[in-house]
This record gives structure tokens, sequence and C-alpha cells, in this order.
């Protein structure tokens, strides 16, 4: 190897001074790429502990205590045991009518009249002949009087021998047919009388009364319609209106014939009526029907109110629930209630988790909760507030949650 060549072999200082000088460089890029794993890694658990828990979530409603102890609940509607389609014997034209829905009456009210001007005249000449036949009664006596002093005198002069016997028996003829027609002329007035009150009642049929005190439910004629018994001609009315006995009002229950074992007469009963659910009536089972409905496989079950609501009206819709016992003053106050899966245990406490504006979950500790059927009484929240079902474990004081199922 030449001189030349040797000159070429040599270490250079400073490629191997800036090896080591680039060490550090090298760590302090480990270092960064570290440190941005472990800012990941934390904002991913940051982000996982930070997503909103799915959970399902009822409504607080309200519940009566009585739900505790009811024995079945069934369906019906409000009817009256006494109503009636007033109408008339009489055939007219409708002349007044003094009623209207609503309108309350009293037995023997006359509620509505027809034209009586024929039946009226009819009266008027039953009564005219009633009185003749008075006059004639009279006419009659005095000839009775007459005759009876014509043979008293006859017989005073037959006894001294100055009339013959002849005319003794022709004042007992006239006497004796006086007194008869004493006895026309009175089967002549009973017949006149009888007469008179036919054509009372022809009269009376004119006039529509009500038979019981009640109210009116409905008016079926107006002023000017023909009424007939049988509403069998055409454009004519039969009812002139209808009415109830709001006193006699009761529900009809409609009950399934495999449940009907479970009723009594004399049950006592909570009647909700759909117009007003916030109203619970006390009313008891006055009779069982012993028929049943072959179609709907239901027994009829009447229940009348022991409590009364001026605002019950027939035909409204009801619930009855049939109770093993009456309730208690107490037991009859609506009360805050939820399903019994919205409890859940956190140590020796029984709590629920209710859901604010915000699907922020607070923890509310709830007292030995009553059980009211299928639901339980709560406190500290109020109607309508949210609260979740079946609480997760995980499930903590002011936690976000997601509502998937209300």
């Amino acid at each position: 190897m030449s001189a030349t060549d040797l000159s070429k072999l040599h270490i250079s200082r400073d490629e191997k001074s800036f090896s080591k000088a680039s060490r550090p460089n090298r760590w302090r890029k480990w270092g960064v790429i570290a440190l941005i794993v472990v800012f990941i890694l934390s904002g991913l658990i940051w982000s996982a502990a930070s997503v909103p828990l799915a959970i399902e979530t009822a409504t607080v409603t309200t519940a009566f205590p009585a739900q505790g102890f009811t024995v079945l609940n069934a369906t019906g509607r409000v009817s009256a045991q006494r109503k009636a389609a007033i109408s008339t014997k009489a055939t007219g034209r409708l002349e007044w009518l003094g009623v209207q829905e609503g309108s309350r009456v009293k037995a023997g009210e006359v509620i509505a009249r027809l034209e009586s001007l024929d039946v009226g005249a009819s009266k008027d000449s039953a009564m005219a002949n009633a009185r003749v036949a008075r006059a004639n009664l009279e006419q009659g006596e005095a000839e009775l009087r007459d005759a009876q002093s014509s043979l008293k005198r006859a017989q005073e002069l037959y006894d001294k021998k100055f009339i013959a016997e002849a005319a003794l028996d022709t004042a007992k003829a006239r006497y004796d047919k006086a007194r008869a027609s004493i006895s026309s002329l009175n089967a002549s007035i009973g017949v006149a009388d009888a007469n008179v009150r036919s054509a009372g009642v022809s009269v009376e049929q004119t006039l529509i009364r009500a038979p019981f005190d009640g109210v009116v439910l409905t008016k079926n004629a107006n002023v000017g319609d023909i009424i007939t018994p049988f509403s069998s001609a055409v454009d004519s009315k039969g009812a002139v209106v209808s009415m109830a006995d709001m006193d006699t009002l009761e529900v009809e229950a409609d009950v399934s014939e495999a449940s009907i074992g479970k009723i009594k007469v004399g049950m006592p009963t909570e009647i909700q009526l759909d117009a007003f659910p916030e109203v619970r009536l006390l009313g008891e089972v006055s009779r069982i029907v012993p028929t049943v409905d072959r179609a709907k496989a239901t027994v009829l079950v009447k229940v009348s109110f022991k409590e009364r609501d001026p605002r019950v009206l027939p035909d409204m819709s009801a619930k009855v629930a049939f109770l093993q016992r009456a309730p208690n003053a107490d037991e009859r106050k609506a009360v805050l209630a939820v399903r019994a899966d919205a409890i859940a245990r956190r140590g020796d406490q029984s709590v629920l988790y209710a859901i604010d504006a915000k699907n922020v979950a607070r923890e509310v500790p709830q007292k030995a909760a009553r059980k009211l059927g299928d639901l339980v009484e709560v406190d500290g929240v109020k109607a309508g507030d949210k609260v979740v079902l079946s609480p997760p474990d995980k499930l903590k004081d002011g936690a976000t949650v997601a509502i998937t199922k209300k």
C-alpha cells in the first residue's frame, strides 16, 4: 500500500463528537412521545368516564292506598235505576213545553201540554149533561112529593067513603111511578158523572206530568210536533222528554265470569269517574245480575253510591275497585307513587334517583315504602317527576344520564 492510500485512512473526531451530542436529543424525542401517549390515554379515560349513563325512566304519579287491598278492578258506566221516557196516551199537537235539558222537576208537576180544545169541549158537554140529570132528579123528587101527598089525601077520602077504590088505585100508581123515576134519574146522574170523569181523563191526558222527582235528561219534541202514544205516524214523536231520578244513580260494572267468585253483595268499593279522575267515591255492591253475557263472558254487577257528587251524570264511564275492606279516612287521600323497580338499595338505605331538567340524577332517600299494588309510595319528589328504573350500581348522585326509554 502506498503512502498516498494510507493518508486516506483517518478517524473523524468531529463525527464521533456529533454522535455523542445527538443522544440527548433522541431521549428528548422519546420523552415527548411518551407524554403525548399519556395525554391521549388520559383523555380517553376521561371521555369514557364522562359519557352519560344510559337509563330507563318512569314518571311519579298519584295513587290511593286502597290499591293495596283491592281485590278486583272493573270498568262500567253510571246508570239511573229509575228513569223514564215521558209521553202520553193521547194524540195531539204539542202546545206548550215547560222544561229543558237539566231542569229539575217534582212528581206530578206539569211539564208539557197538548192542544185540548176538543176534549175540553167534550168535558164541558158532559158536565152540562150532568147538571141536566140533576135538574131532572129535582123535578122527579118534586113529582114524588106531589104524588105522595095525593096518595095520602086519596087514602083519607077513601077511608071516609068519599071516593071510589079506583081513584085510590090511580093515586097509588102515580106515586109508584114517581118513586121509580127517582131511581132512573139517579142512574142517569151516575152515567152523566161517569161521562164527566171520562172527559176529565181525556183532558188530563193532554197534560204531561213528571212521574217522580228527577232531572230532565233529553228533550225529544218541540212545540208544534204531533205526539202519538206509539210514534207510528210520519214525523210524529213518542216521548216528549226523558228523565231520571238522580238519587238512584248506580254503576253497572262488567266483571269477568272467571272473577265473579271474588264479588259478593255488600262488598265495599271505590268508584272513580273518567270525567273526574281525582275524585273517588265510596260505593257498595248492591246486587249481582243472575245472567251472563256470553258475547263478553261477563256478569253485570250493580254498585250503589254511598257518597254522592252532583257532577255525576248517567252514562258516564267509571272504574270500580272492589275492596277487601272499607278504607280508613287517611287511606282515601292520594299519595305519590312510582313503580317498585325504581327503588334501589345503597348500603342500608332505600333510595330513588330523580332526573332534573339537565338529565342529572339526584339521589333521594326513601323511608319504608308502602306497597300500593304494583306501585310503592315515595316522598321527596313531585307528581310528574322522572325517576330512574332499575338504577345500576354505578349510578351515583350527580351523575349525568341519557334517557333511552320512558
